[in-house]
């Protein structure tokens, strides 16, 4: 008898033997296949730790190598310098033009970073209606430096890419903006307590509108292709107006202004909303029925409303022009869950209207003349369902979603032409003066 030792010994010499044979055939049947590239690389596991550090390191080598690769801001003088002296005449105005043979010429002279900025094609995307041929060198300048900082961004972004997959996730923006923070000039004020707050406050604008299946990540070519970044980086600005503060969501006194909104509607204190509290939300007349709807289908805990869930809530009703603000109110509009609006669910949320009319000792208007108006204003592919994208295909979807949800918004609907009749009489009024 065969030992162990041999018989495996024996087993592993006749796999060997017959694998060989088998991989020299396929070679020898297609040539073609040593010519294929890989182009599947499996992620390591959780437990594989070698393969993950060593992934972690390699991809910290190319986003190194990357970021070298960048023109840094000595190197963006000199193609300045290049630009102006290589200058074209005559002027328009104040403003210096370039013709295409010195384009290339500082091209050549501008080193190989520059290479790829100095193309025919770049050069036609920037020509406008210029008698000589000639492109204006501010907008060439610009175009570079704007390439440049979306090549940083990403990389900055590509950092806090922990799965390395090329989005992130809600814990790796949150640690992107923290650390962003302290280079921000305009949240300077922001106590370190109310940190942790802000960061929630932001992140949930990129994730509200650019992760609408609520899957929990975001491409980083979204976050690059949206104008977010630029809003929250405007507040590098140290003279940035009072103006811009107020209508960039990422300012502190809009992060204040939204906080302070949610504590003052915390009636009770306990750091959660209920369905009462939020009643007084705005100008407080958003319908019970609504409201109904919003712990129906928003999460909640125990009943009450969190501040992450309060923040979509808000983003929601304060952009409702926007697609991702008509699909949340969309979904809560249709309690059937069929995908479109019907007469039916119309009705349900405007008797809701007619009834705070009659509290307020208004006359109720008639829901067949409104359910008229929203179709004409929507004018849906189906002429009885109207579907999420009837109504943001209609431009019209924040005013249909108002008379239904909101009675104030309904009263600002059905005055319009009282309340532009009166706008137009102050206009008069300050010309007069």
């Amino acid at each position: 008898k065969k030992s162990e030792q041999e018989l495996k010994d024996e087993e592993m010499e006749l796999f060997t033997k017959y694998y060989m044979e088998w991989k020299g055939g396929r070679r020898s049947g297609n040539t073609s296949y040593t010519n294929i590239p890989r182009f599947y690389y499996r992620l390591p596991a959780e437990d594989e730790v070698l393969l993950q550090k060593l992934r972690e390191e390699s991809r910290a080598v190319f986003l190194q190598r990357k970021s070298r690769e960048l023109l840094d801001n000595e190197e963006l003088q000199n193609l300045w310098f290049l630009l102006d002296k290589h200058q074209t005449s005559p002027m328009i105005g104040e403003e210096a033009m370039i013709n295409y043979e010195n384009f290339l010429k500082v091209g050549e002279k501008a080193g190989p970073k520059c290479k790829q900025f100095f193309t025919a094609k770049i050069f036609a995307k920037l020509l406008h209606n210029d008698p000589y041929g000639r492109i204006s060198i501010m907008q060439f300048f610009n175009y570079v430096m704007r390439k440049v900082w979306l090549h940083q961004t990403r990389i900055g972004l590509s950092l806090y890419d922990v799965a390395g997959q090329g989005y992130l996730r809600e814990s790796d923006l949150e640690n992107y903006i923290l650390e962003l923070i302290p280079t921000l000039p305009q949240l300077d004020g922001l106590e370190k307590s109310f940190y942790s707050f802000y960061v929630c406050t932001a992140v949930r604008k990129f994730f509200f509108f650019l992760d609408p299946l609520r899957t929990g990540k975001i491409k980083i070519q979204d976050i690059l292709a949206c104008s977010f970044l630029d809003d929250l980086l405007e507040l590098r600005d140290e003279e940035l107006s009072k103006e811009s503060q107020e209508t960039n969501w990422f300012s502190a006194p809009s992060a204040l202004r939204v906080y302070g909104q949610y504590l003052n509607l915390d009636k009770d204190h306990n750091g959660m909303l209920s369905k009462e509290e939020l009643s007084r939300y705005g100008t407080g007349t958003l319908t019970n029925i609504f409201l109904d709807r919003v712990f129906q289908e928003c999460l909640t805990y125990d009943g009450e409303m969190d501040y992450k869930t309060y923040l979509d809530f808000v983003l929601a009703l304060e952009n409702r022009k926007e697609p991702a603000a008509l699909q949340y109110i969309f979904k809560l509009l249709d309690i059937e869950n069929k995908g479109y609006l019907n007469v039916f669910s119309l009705n349900y949320f405007f008797r809701a209207i007619q009834e705070q009319m009659k509290i307020h000792g208004q006359e109720p208007v008639s829901f067949q003349d409104v359910k008229d108006e929203i179709f004409d204003m929507v004018k849906p592919k189906d002429p009885y369902k109207i579907s999420l994208q009837d109504l943001i295909n209609s431009s019209q979807g924040d005013t249909v979603t108002s008379i239904l949800i909101d009675l104030n918004g309904f009263w600002t609907y059905e005055n319009r032409e009282v309340l532009v009749a009166s706008d137009n009489d102050n206009t008069a009024d300050v010309d007069d003066t």
